[in-house]
């Protein structure tokens, strides 16, 4: 179980062996950035935050229940850290690059379905970002990352029934700005 072999890279840190935190880091690198990726929309800022992130776990471990799983308490320090970066007065954000489109659209032997693929995917980017980011975090978590109510819930410090109402309000606004104009 990954969760116990966490645990226990954890303890060895704590014991000083640094090593160990690098194999968290390797673990959890791709969500944290994910998490940090889809809140910012600008790749170099969240890549900052996602190595902050991982610079004040480090320094936080102490305080880290290890009978909880590791990433959910990782991925929340990185969504609480995004969120704070984007509370500050004067943050413009801007739309998420296509690098992440180019498997897909890879994959696709039509030219044309290619197209109508990223320009579908270009809408949702850009309709994501306009979202307040409380309601984008919720719909990171659970459509990016798969995360449960419950796990969204801890991650953010939400009660369950604010998780719950985040995504319903979040994809009626995704609904209406991703709706054709009549």
């Amino acid at each position: 179980m990954q969760d116990s072999s966490d645990r226990a890279l954890v303890v060895k840190t704590r014991d000083g062996e640094v090593e160990a935190y690098g194999e968290l880091v390797r673990r959890y690198q791709s969500s944290v950035f994910n998490v940090c990726y889809r809140l910012l929309g600008e790749r170099r800022e969240a890549e900052d935050l996602a190595q902050e992130s991982f610079v004040r776990g480090y320094q936080r471990l102490e305080t880290f229940d290890v009978e909880r799983p590791f990433g959910p308490w990782i991925r929340r320090l990185a969504a609480n850290l995004c969120l704070n970066q984007l509370r500050r007065p004067g943050q413009n954000r801007l739309p998420l690059d296509e690098e992440h489109d180019e498997l897909r659209e890879g994959g696709l032997a039509d030219p044309e379905t290619a197209e109508e693929e990223r320009q579908s995917s270009e809408r949702v980017r850009e309709a994501l970002m306009t979202l307040p980011p409380r309601y984008r975090a919720v719909i990171e978590l659970r459509h990016f990352q798969d995360l449960t109510y419950q796990e969204i819930s801890s991650t953010l410090s939400l009660p369950l029934s604010d998780v719950r109402s985040h995504l319903f309000r979040a994809r009626k606004m995704l609904a209406r700005r991703l709706r054709p104009d009549d």
